[in-house]
């Protein structure tokens, strides 16, 4: 199936071999992390099927309609959508970070579906997209139906190491992207560049996974400096991060779908504050939340269970 993506092979995977967060046939964290610490992928399934307990929204979630076409100014412009996607109008360019509007995160339209009133947007709603970012491959970031519509135009794609191998099997034009590896920084034009930072995360759109890398993003401008945290659970690259590029206007942090069964990988409410904190960041806007929330595990519960079918019948 398309929508799976494919893994970096051949010259490309050569490549990101030499990349010093590339270990043992995948990347790594940082520090030692482990997805579930207190049980496997299974159990949680099991435990979220069996869960009867409500977990939508009794009613359409409240929603404000913005005109994108019509946003901009001298000071920086964010509109977010919920979950993780958000348009950034800065210096008078459009740059969509990791967009989600099929209704969908998962790779099975039936799983993972968006609460109703939390959908409003699709590509035709938006101005020119100048810069295109992916933080990682997982399908509440890269929805590969949303991101086949910008496929013929003429926006640029910033992503972390790897990703763009999703990209180029679903027939982008590989000039038009560009990969980074943590620390490594790239201009987006005079006014505009981009660092790729470390995140606590993983990756996959199968059952393998770390065969490309996540991220976070700093983006400094000519007056502005904004951090686009991606995922992550706590450590100690935030502080990190902080020092050398702080402090922040804004931090864009993940704050949702946290539980303890995954707090190497997500973040707990205190502790996107505590990061905000070390990131020196003045304002912070908690991200992560309000379109899939709790149905999101019940979801991936289901994907992983489809995953398995579909890698026993390969």
């Amino acid at each position: 199936m398309k929508i799976f993506g494919q893994n970096p092979k051949g010259k490309h995977l050569e490549k990101l071999k030499s990349s010093p967060n590339y270990k043992n046939g995948a990347f790594q964290n940082i520090n030692e992390t482990v997805m579930m610490p207190d049980e496997s992928m299974l159990q949680v399934s099991l435990k979220f099927f069996r869960d009867r307990t409500k977990k939508t929204p009794p009613k359409p979630v409240p929603f404000v309609r913005t005109d994108l076409k019509k946003i901009g100014g001298h000071k920086p412009t964010i509109v977010w959508f919920g979950h993780s996607s958000y348009l950034i109008n800065i210096h008078g360019k459009n740059i969509l970070v990791d967009p989600v509007f099929s209704g969908s995160a998962s790779p099975f339209s039936f799983t993972v579906k968006a609460f109703p009133g939390t959908n409003e947007y699709d590509i035709p709603d938006f101005p020119k997209i100048d810069l295109l970012v992916l933080t990682h491959d997982h399908y509440d970031h890269l929805d590969y139906n949303t991101v086949l519509q910008l496929r013929d135009s003429d926006c640029k794609i910033f992503c972390s190491a790897g990703v763009g191998s999703h990209l180029q099997y679903w027939n982008f034009d590989e000039s038009r992207i560009m990969e980074f590896d943590w620390w490594e920084t790239n201009r987006f034009d005079e006014n505009i560049e981009f660092t790729a930072a470390p995140a606590r995360h993983f990756s996959g759109r199968g059952t393998t996974r770390g065969k490309t890398l996540w991220s976070s993003f700093i983006l400094k401008s000519t007056d502005y400096k904004l951090y686009l945290g991606g995922d992550s659970g706590y450590d100690t690259h935030f502080k990190e991060i902080g020092e050398k590029h702080g402090p922040f206007d804004l931090a864009l942090l993940e704050c949702g779908q946290y539980n303890r069964m995954w707090r190497y990988i997500h973040m707990m409410p205190e502790q996107t504050v505590q990061a905000s904190i070390d990131l020196k960041a003045k304002v912070l806007l908690p991200v992560h939340w309000e379109n899939f929330l709790s149905q999101c595990i019940r979801g991936m519960s289901r994907s992983f269970v489809q995953l398995q079918k579909q890698k026993n019948s390969e």
